[in-house]
C-alpha cells in the first residue's frame, strides 16, 4: 500500500541520516515479509505518493547495511524489496517469487535486473519466466539469501545487522 511505501521511505531516510544508526533492519508482520502489491490498485486512477522501484533503489544505495528478515512469503514486489538489501534472512519454512508473470505482468520495481546479478542469469530467467516458488533452502542454495534459521528471523537479522 501507498502507506507501507511512505513509511518505508521515511524510515530509510530516517535511518541514514542519524549516525546513531549503524544497520538497518527490514521484516513484515504476522510472519510474513510481503505479499507485494496488491494487483486491484493496477486498474485505479493514477495515484501520487511512493513507488516501489525508487523506494528499492534507496534501500540498495543506503550507506548502512540493509538486512531482509523474510518469513512466510517474500513475493513480487516483496521479493523485489528484499533484492534491494545488503543482505537476506530467510526462516527455513519462507517462499520467495515473482508470481505476477503468471497474471501476464512483468517485475516493475527492477526484481529482472537485480535477481540475474545475484544468482546469475539461467536461475533468474527460471523465476522470473515462471512464476513458481522457491523454498528458502533453494534460495540459499542458488544465493538469493544469506542464511537461512529455523528460530527467530529478526533476532538472526539483527545479529547480522550488528556483526556487519
Amino acid at each position: 500500500s501507498l502507506t507501507v511505501l511512505q513509511a518505508l521511505e521515511d524510515g530509510l531516510k530516517r535511518a541514514d541520516a542519524d549516525p546513531s544508526v549503524k544497520a538497518v533492519m527490514i521484516c513484515g508482520e504476522n510472519g510474513k515479509f510481503s505479499g507485494g502489491a496488491d494487483i486491484r490498485g493496477f486498474s485505479s486512477p493514477k495515484r501520487h505518493g511512493a513507488a516501489l522501484a525508487p523506494i528499492v533503489s534507496l534501500i540498495e544505495r543506503s550507506g548502512k547495511p540493509v538486512v531482509a528478515a523474510i518469513e512466510g512469503i517474500a513475493l513480487g514486489g516483496g521479493l523485489e524489496v528484499a533484492l534491494g538489501c545488503h543482505y537476506r534472512i530467510a526462516h527455513v519454512k519462507a517462499r520467495m517469487g515473482l508470481p505476477e508473470v503468471t497474471i501476464g505482468l512483468l517485475p516493475g520495481a527492477e526484481g529482472t535486473q537485480r535477481l540475474p546479478r545475484l544468482i546469475g542469469v539461467p536461475a533468474a530467467l527460471d523465476i522470473i519466466t515462471t512464476g513458481r516458488h522457491i523454498s528458502a533452502t533453494e534460495a540459499l542454495k542458488l544465493g538469493l539469501v544469506d542464511e537461512v534459521v529455523e528460530e527467530n528471523t529478526v533476532e538472526a537479522a539483527i545479529h547480522l545487522a550488528n556483526k556487519v
